[in-house]
């Protein structure tokens, strides 16, 4: 009982703070593997942050030939070695490849109900909640900040998606008419959460969705996929902003009206070659880095930082007037 009113207690000044803060600081990262030192907690601790949000990849309990024999001893490593202060905040994820179980996996991949179990264990997802009782991890949140309505939608690219063509690492289009990321199910299901009411829109994929010119796993080598997404999202282009992981290399897009934002890699840091893309704000930036979404009175302020707390890039999208 005395657990209970100190839980009550500790959530009630959460509450409170939240009420009057002067805006609202959600961290965000992927690609964090259990196995290398994590340096950039340090900086994110300082921060302040009421949400953190894992992008995918949050372990790399992956094999060559997609056994889970590896998967739990990575998900029991990880959760000695995250910092004590993500008890105290928030915490939603999504998952990539590398917590999924297999490289570049998606729908054929046969321990992949296994890997859900796994992941929901990990991240202590009730029995009653949605993803404990279908296939997939998509589910999604609704938060109200400064009497203003937002809505969460975070996606599962693994589960369902199709398998890629070309060769590993140099993938090309997908136009076969029944080729999907999303699949069925959850294409009906993110119809109906846009349905509802909201002031701003937050969607988080593991893969990137508005750049198109690199060679890796992305939405562009599902182009129906991809357009049919933006199809949806027509009505919703100013107050839109998307979120990804996966590429080891940060960077800020932006289609249309919508800004995309990639945070990759918290502990693994990408290849130092040069990459553009046409929808590419600024450059990529494949040093290690997280990112910080703040929600003011009147504007998304959102920043990629280094593993020192240092601004890479940053931009601003207002409300809706």
């Amino acid at each position: 009982m005395k657990n209970f009113f100190l839980s009550f207690f500790l959530l009630l000044i959460s509450s409170t703070n939240l009420i009057y803060a002067e805006s609202i600081k959600i961290g965000l990262g992927s690609c964090l593997d259990q196995d290398y030192p994590q340096p950039i907690w340090q900086s994110i601790e300082k921060e302040d942050l009421s949400y953190f949000i894992f992008l995918g990849d949050n372990v790399y309990g992956d094999t060559r030939y997609g056994s889970l024999r590896k998967m739990k001893s990575a998900y029991d490593k990880q959760k000695k070695v995250l910092p004590d202060f993500l008890n105290d905040i928030s915490i939603f994820s999504i998952w990539d490849d590398h917590d999924f179980g297999i490289n570049d996996g998606g729908a054929d991949y046969r321990f992949k109900r296994r890997a859900q179990e796994l992941y929901l264990d990990f991240w202590e997802i009730t029995k009653d909640d949605d993803r404990s009782n279908r296939e997939g991890i998509y589910f999604s949140e609704n938060k109200v900040f400064f009497d203003k309505k937002f809505k969460f939608i975070f996606l599962d690219t693994r589960f369902f998606r199709s398998k890629l063509k070309g060769k590993k690492s140099n993938y090309i289009e997908n136009i076969e008419p029944d080729a999907t990321i999303l699949g069925n199910a959850q294409w009906t299901w993110l119809e109906n959460e846009l349905k509802s009411d909201f002031d701003f829109l937050f969607i988080f994929s593991s893969i990137q969705i508005i750049a198109k010119d690199h060679r890796f796993e992305k939405w562009s080598n599902f182009p129906n996929e991809r357009a049919k997404l933006f199809k949806l999202l027509e009505q919703f282009n100013d107050k839109t902003i998307l979120f990804s992981g996966d590429r080891h290399r940060a960077g800020i897009y932006g289609k249309n009206g919508i800004i995309e934002v990639t945070s990759s890699s918290m502990n693994k840091p990408g290849s130092s070659f040069t990459e553009t893309d046409s929808y590419l704000i600024g450059k990529t930036y494949p040093q290690e880095n997280y990112g910080v979404l703040e929600v003011l009175q009147n504007k998304i302020r959102i920043n990629i930082k280094d593993i020192k707390g240092n601004t890479l890039n940053s931009i601003e999208k207002s409300y809706k007037k």
